[in-house]
């Protein structure tokens, strides 16, 4: 059973800045890929990025491009997402979601997930 955890998430004002982390078993293996996706209450669940181990290839909604960067550490296995200029649309609930590729997301092994709040 792959295990993944977020973890990182708060609150924060308008314009502020969180990392996300996302740690798990899955890292240390084969090639993999990782996806971040967010919900918000009363709204439907949507991809925010994702990235290939394979070749580092990553993938980033538009509403988040130029703000948020994923990335991955691989000594540390860890994947972690920068969000930078957070708007309070950026509010929602964070999973990461382990899968084979990223073509394959969001099927894979998901985390509890991790809050963020981004307060006006």
């Amino acid at each position: 059973e792959v295990q993944v955890v977020e973890s990182g998430g708060g609150l924060v004002q308008v314009g502020g800045s969180l990392r996300l982390s996302c740690v798990s078993s899955a890292f240390a293996s084969d090639d993999y890929a990782i996806g971040w996706f967010r919900q918000a209450p009363g709204k439907e669940r949507g991809e925010v990025c994702s990235i290939s181990s394979a070749d580092g290839t990553t993938h980033y909604a538009d509403s988040v491009k130029g703000r948020f960067t994923i990335s991955a550490d691989n000594a540390k296995n860890t994947v972690y997402l920068q969000m930078n200029s957070l708007k309070p649309e950026d509010t929602a609930v964070y999973y990461c979601v382990v899968a084979k590729t990223i073509a394959t997301l969001p099927l894979g092994s998901w985390g509890q997930g991790t809050q963020v709040t981004v307060s006006s």
